[in-house]
């Protein structure tokens, strides 16, 4: 293969999985009009359209959904070859993507950053929040954070925190002036903070466990957020129960500004997790970032 060709084909999977000629000739360093041409030349030789285009997106053909699964793995191995190289520098090197819950960029991935990279001069890392579960092979990340029990079980996943848990809580005021809750299903008659997951826009249901019995509660309110901190904010300011990470909520709690409920059927869960696939090779600035990462009791 040629090398005007190979450059072709990445050029092509670039657009194809950004869905936009855009965000794809920023990503290549290319202008979009010579990023177009590349993809009309390769279409040309091919004698096939691969993408079909609108004025506001760009998606893959029959033929281009074929040439992506054909294509994809083979550009994997060959970015992992090349990112295994840079072990037998001197010096680890390299660009590491990271998608990771914005919980968890903040709470656990930014704290060891900050003492990991002044050791690494020569290691990039990119970190991506998403409030939902992404596949990080299809938009090549390196890897990704999110809480152990969602992730598939044909990844490599290393815990990268405690176990944790999700409580409910809002004001003093808002609690005093509302029935009261003993169990999960007394939720449907509060005004509750809803988190709205963006890739699929699904609402969040609640989910709790007391002994032998679990219970998921689609609650109800006038908010909902795609973020954690503005659920925080919300409840702060008297608009109903809020579902989150204790350790965002410990210091309100504390302070007398929130009061838990429903304690008893809030039990802990495997915490964050750093996941990547097993067929990864990983480098050597990955391995030696997945070991900062890493959770020692």
């Amino acid at each position: 293969m040629s090398g005007e060709n190979y450059n072709d084909l990445q050029a092509f999977l670039a657009v194809a999985r950004a869905g936009s000629f855009t965000r794809a000739a920023a990503q290549l360093g290319l202008s979009q009009s010579a990023l177009s041409h590349k993809i009309r030349e390769l279409e040309a030789r091919l004698g096939l359209r691969l993408l079909t285009r609108t004025t506001r997106s760009v998606s893959p053909t029959e033929a281009g959904e074929q040439l992506m699964r054909s294509l994809t793995p083979s550009f994997e191995n060959i970015d992992a070859a090349l990112a295994g190289l840079s072990s037998l520098r001197d010096k680890p090197s390299g660009t590491i993507r990271i998608t990771s819950s914005e919980h968890a960029a903040a709470t656990i991935l930014w704290p060891v950053l900050q003492t990991f990279l002044p050791n690494y001069p020569d290691i990039r890392v990119e970190v991506i929040s998403d409030a939902t579960l992404t596949d990080i092979v299809a938009e090549r990340f390196d890897a990704g954070i999110r809480l152990g029990e969602q992730i598939a079980l044909d990844m490599v996943a290393v815990p990268v925190g405690p176990p944790t848990r999700l409580v409910v809580a809002g004001t003093p005021t808002y609690l005093d002036a509302h029935p009261a809750i003993v169990t999960p299903r007394d939720l449907t008659g509060h005004d509750c903070i809803n988190l709205r997951f963006l890739t699929h826009g699904g609402l969040y249901a609640w989910e709790f466990e007391k002994g032998s019995h679990a219970l998921n509660v689609r609650v109800d309110g006038r908010l909902t957020f795609n973020s954690l901190d503005r659920i925080l904010a919300a409840a702060l300011a008297g608009f109903g129960l809020a579902y989150l990470p204790e350790d965002m909520v410990r210091p309100q709690i504390e302070a007398g500004h929130l009061r838990q409920v429903l304690d008893d059927w809030c039990p802990l869960f495997p915490g964050y997790h750093l996941y990547y696939p097993s067929r990864r090779q990983p480098s050597a600035a990955f391995a030696l970032l997945v070991e900062a990462l890493r959770y020692r009791a």
